[in-house]
């Protein structure tokens, strides 16, 4: 349950924008997720490709970012970080895009409550737009119960009782946090959102070449426990994945992520708490991801229903 801050989370993304004046088709069968399944799980997960004009890598409405501003927002990060972060370069561009949305949703949001915003920094819009989205969301008792069974023994020998505020608040902010992700992952169902055909196809192949995408893309079912050393439940999390990795050679894999050394890699799959598994098909798509300790027949049942044996 430990929380883990990461540099690079991709931003949250709501908003309406007009349209764009590029062709593209706008089916489901056409989007990033259906040609490059797996390549994002965020604010262009249903944008679509296209032909734009030379150096334009995406439009949406009015906003267009250019090859050459992608390069500028690169060159911003220190400088031992960028040669990741030009292999990941569709994943920079996602956070730009996602930024520059969003504020103009936030914007518009304060236009029409007729709300003075002159004065306000970005982030503080950002924030108060955002929280405006989610702030209804609330974890029931049933689902602060069940999470307290399911990580009972990373609770430090405490009771429901005495821990049930607490975890109410924590359950409904993980409630919050995925309730967004999901509206900014169906955005493209909503804005249209177009993409260098030729430049994605070439980033996908860049962003692919790290060890969890290679697994997803192997044929076989896949565990991906995202966790960290010094955290209790990551620690005991590691002779289960030791014990699995053996038994399910050749079947499944089983792999571990320190989100320390892969920040990026965690905040394209979203990390935000540690530990998470996330449990992927012989297909390579997310069937389900658990936060917590996880025992190891709990994970084993899950690649059982995955073919897994």
């Amino acid at each position: 349950m430990k929380k883990n801050v990461l540099s690079l989370i991709i931003l949250l993304l709501a908003g309406l924008m007009t349209s764009v004046g590029f062709s593209a088709e706008s089916d489901a069968s056409s989007s990033i997720d259906a040609l490059y399944p797996g390549l994002t799980s965020g604010g262009l997960c249903f944008a679509t490709t296209g032909e734009l004009p030379e150096n334009i890598l995406l439009k949406s409405g009015a906003l267009e970012i250019t090859s050459a501003a992608l390069d500028e927002e690169i060159l911003k990060s220190p400088e031992a970080a960028r040669e990741k972060l030009k292999k990941n370069a569709f994943f920079v561009l996602e956070q730009m895009a996602s930024k520059q949305l969003l504020l103009e949703a936030a914007k518009q949001k304060a236009a029409e409550a007729k709300k003075d915003i002159s004065s306000t920094a970005e982030n503080d819009l950002l924030n108060e737009y955002l929280r405006g989205q989610v702030s209804q969301i609330q974890a029931t008792d049933d689902e602060v119960t069940k999470f307290y069974e399911e990580n009972k023994d990373s609770c430090g020998g405490a009771t429901l009782e005495q821990l049930k505020d607490q975890l109410k608040q924590y359950v409904g902010k993980e409630k919050q946090q995925e309730a967004v992700k999901e509206h900014i992952r169906t955005l493209g169902k909503r804005v249209p959102i177009i993409l260098a055909a030729g430049w994605v196809k070439t980033q996908a192949g860049n962003a692919n070449d790290n060890p969890v995408n290679k697994a997803r893309s192997s044929g076989k079912p896949s565990l991906v426990d995202f966790g960290s050393t010094g955290c209790r439940p990551c620690d005991m999390m590691a002779p289960i994945l030791a014990d699995m990795k053996n038994k399910y050679e050749g079947k499944a894999n089983v792999l571990f992520v320190h989100v320390r050394e892969e920040q990026f890699l965690a905040a394209r799959y979203g990390i935000q708490s540690i530990p998470v598994q996330v449990f992927f098909d012989a297909s390579g798509k997310e069937v389900s991801r658990h936060t917590g300790f996880f025992p190891q027949a709990e994970c084993e049942k899950k690649l059982a229903e995955l073919g897994a044996k």
